[in-house]
């Protein structure tokens, strides 16, 4: 794997949400409560601010810090479930991880995302777009191979209805819309993905 740069990756992550987040804000109001791109950016800039600190620590050490933070900032459903994400990556990942490591603490981490939404694939929720991305790795595709993988999983959600979370309550009328979860997560997958280059 490329060498991981950890705070400019921070970096580069907030500055994508910040980009997006108007975007995040519409697809939330579609059919959640609206707020999926404001929580994500304020807690994407608390982890931004303390960057340098997260930075000087050990990887599984920083990503349980990050995961933290983001419980504590984020706010909403999300928190939660992106803070869980982190910290169940830092608990399962190794220092230095080769990709066959970070392929399978990627794995644990999404069965604690899904313990704790309650949720599996094909719910709308952004396990729609995790679960690819982990096929993708184990399929031992390219790091931009799995951003395209992470997009085209995060418009696969626009036809589903929703059968957890906030958009869950409007039934039907939650096709034809994106999940801002899914959306969001992608974003992040490609920030990753171009933050590690093709040896990712």
């Amino acid at each position: 794997m490329a060498a991981l740069n950890l705070a400019r990756l921070i970096a580069a992550a907030s500055d994508t949400i910040a980009a997006n987040a108007e975007e995040l804000t519409a697809l939330d109001q579609a059919i959640g409560d609206g707020d999926h791109g404001l929580n994500m950016k304020r807690g994407f800039e608390a982890v931004r601010a303390e960057a340098e600190a997260f930075s000087a620590k050990p990887l599984p050490d920083a990503l349980k810090a990050i995961g933290t933070k983001l419980v504590m900032t984020v706010g909403g459903a999300s928190g939660p479930l992106f803070g869980t994400l982190f910290l169940a990556l830092g608990k399962e990942i190794s220092a230095k991880p080769d990709r066959a490591n970070l392929t399978a603490a990627f794995g644990k981490a999404i069965e604690a995302v899904a313990a704790r939404g309650k949720s599996q694939i094909g719910q709308k929720t952004m396990l729609d777009v995790l679960q690819p991305v982990h096929d993708a790795l184990l399929q031992g595709k390219t790091a931009l191979e799995i951003a395209d993988i992470a997009d085209a999983a995060a418009d696969a959600t626009v036809p589903m209805k929703a059968l957890r979370g906030r958009a869950s309550f409007l039934g039907d009328r939650s096709i034809g819309h994106m999940d801002a979860g899914a959306r969001s997560t992608a974003l992040l997958v490609r920030t990753v993905a171009h933050s590690l280059g093709e040896s990712a």
